[in-house]
């Protein structure tokens, strides 16, 4: 289900795939990347390209549809988690506002779409 869930996220535009550890962060515009899976490793963007990724499938073990209060907005993201509940990549849905800081319906609507496919929160 992994690799259905994360096939979904990289055909949205304007979705940002974030790896975060202590030391350090790599952020990644989908945009419409490719995604394969090779046994146990799930490979988003071309090796050849300017910027990918490899997740190691078997270590990620929930994710979460969240949506996070801000001062001016609220944040809409599906995050990935380990063994031990750390955020291993989360997927940032940007773009969210117009101009005049009102919420996009249209993009709403595939945030919305997608969490009613998968539910909230998920076992992986």
């Amino acid at each position: 289900m992994l690799l259905e869930i994360l096939s979904d996220l990289v055909k949205i535009d304007d979705l940002l795939l974030i790896v975060k550890n202590g030391s350090a962060i790599s952020e990644i515009r989908s945009d419409s990347m490719s995604i394969r899976q090779k046994e146990k490793w799930i490979t988003i963007g071309d090796n050849d390209g300017p910027a990918h990724m490899h997740i190691n499938s078997e270590l990620i073990r929930s994710a979460e549809f969240v949506q996070e209060q801000k001062p001016e907005r609220i944040s809409f993201s599906v995050r990935f988690y380990d063994e031990y509940v750390q955020r291993v990549l989360a997927a940032f849905f940007t773009k969210m506002y117009d101009a005049d800081k009102k919420l996009i319906s249209s993009r709403k609507m595939i945030y919305d779409e997608l969490n009613q496919k998968y539910g909230s929160k998920i076992k992986l």
